[in-house]
């Protein structure tokens, strides 16, 4: 009888959240409008090609198909890793990934903060724009300038070296067949390229700061830096806490646009440099072997979701309100 009650009961709680569903939908209509565009834009081209993860368990035939290609089980993953290859791929992008990130929000915060301090507006606005504007320069464009920049025959870098002595004729620098040297050419880039956009979220945050506790501050005797570091860093927590779990969402995700267009296919930089994006890529090219391809696009991502899901649990444990969910 308990079990019937309650049953019942929870069919009535169903029917009554899809009634108060509904409900809200015909109130707030044009609001549901809105977000449409971009429940669409996840459903169509994230939870769509989901389907095509049944790939990385067969010997895939574009002929045949998805449901009468042969299915091979894990043979796709054991050839990954039966590889050396698995190892460096993987390596490079956690480590190229947490360098991006701690990197890129040490800068981005600074120069929130610097903007912040800026009392001109004219020369404020000038500042903001000038730092944003590499975002919207493509990487292929990047490429070409870092190519002027350290080629060995005619690279800028070189040139400026040898006229100031540094290096004599036949003793420059070649960069590209230099491994240990792209971890930082890539960071410097990393940081150029995206801090500056990155500023505008905690710029945002900064000036939703009630201007009256800087106030207090001042009538106190704090200086600018006491007002930094106590006032405005402890109220940017959350917000950095939020924007740290959403790197770490893409943390197992290399820059495939980024690296491929600057590094391109050197071998000699594939140890510090391939990353699993750069790896498939490139297999899917040489080897056109789509299955495999999958596989590897599958572990990446399978690994992603669990670094996300442990990065929320221990951000919950440390301030719920900075959690995802």
């Amino acid at each position: 009888m308990n079990v019937a009650l309650s049953n019942k009961a929870d069919s009535v709680v169903i029917k009554k959240n899809k009634k108060s569903f509904l409900t809200d939908v015909k109130q707030n209509f044009y609001l549901y409008l809105l977000v449409l565009p971009g429940v669409l834009y996840f459903f169509i081209f994230k939870y769509l090609p989901m389907v095509g993860l049944v790939v990385a368990f067969q010997d895939f035939n574009s002929v045949k198909g998805f449901f009468k290609s042969k299915f091979v089980g894990l043979k796709n993953f054991e050839y990954f890793f039966t590889s050396k290859d698995w190892l460096v791929v993987t390596w490079n992008t956690l480590y190229l990934n947490i360098l991006f990130l701690v990197t890129g929000l040490f800068f981005s915060i600074l120069i929130a903060i610097v903007l912040s301090e800026i009392t001109s507006k004219h020369f404020k606005k000038v500042t903001q724009s000038i730092v944003i504007l590499p975002n919207f320069i493509s990487w292929t464009l990047v490429s070409m300038f870092v190519f002027a920049l350290l080629s060995t025959d005619v690279g800028y870098i070189n040139s400026i070296l040898k006229a100031f002595g540094f290096i004599q004729e036949g003793q420059e620098i070649n960069f590209y067949s230099n491994p240990n040297l792209w971890v930082g050419i890539l960071i410097v880039l990393k940081i150029w390229k995206s801090a500056g956009f990155g500023s505008v979220i905690y710029l945002a945050a900064i000036a939703g700061i009630d201007q009256e506790i800087y106030e207090a501050a001042k009538i106190d005797g704090a200086s600018r830096l006491q007002s930094i570091t106590k006032i405005t860093l402890p109220q940017l927590k959350t917000t950095v806490v939020l924007l740290t779990l959403f790197g770490i969402g893409g943390i197992f995700h290399g820059d495939l646009g980024m690296i491929y267009a600057i590094v391109g296919d050197n071998p000699n930089l594939y140890e510090t440099t391939d990353v699993i994006d750069t790896y498939v890529f490139r297999m899917l090219r040489q080897m056109n072997d789509i299955s495999m391809s999958t596989a590897i696009g599958f572990y990446q991502s399978l690994v992603g979701l669990i670094i996300v899901y442990v990065s929320n649990y221990f951000a919950k444990k440390y301030d719920s309100d900075s959690a995802i969910f």
